[in-house]
């Protein structure tokens, strides 16, 4: 699982908004701690290429652990 820190997602809007960025990468499973700004990522999806994702859309995305 990829554990990712969005320090601009505040809000349950935001969390949508992080899961819609996401979409994109097939087979991914999502959990949001909104509390802490982290989503955990399981799937085949390379931590990178989510990374891009988000940062594409405009999301202030930091990888902590994979």
């Amino acid at each position: 699982m990829t554990r990712i820190k969005v320090l601009n997602m505040t809000c349950g809007g935001c969390a949508k908004g992080v899961a819609a960025s996401l979409q994109s990468a097939a087979g991914t499973e999502l959990q949001v701690d909104l509390e802490h700004r982290v989503i955990m990522v399981g799937g085949e999806a390379e931590p990178q290429a989510l990374l891009d994702l988000l940062r594409a859309d405009g999301w202030q995305a930091e990888l902590i652990s994979s």
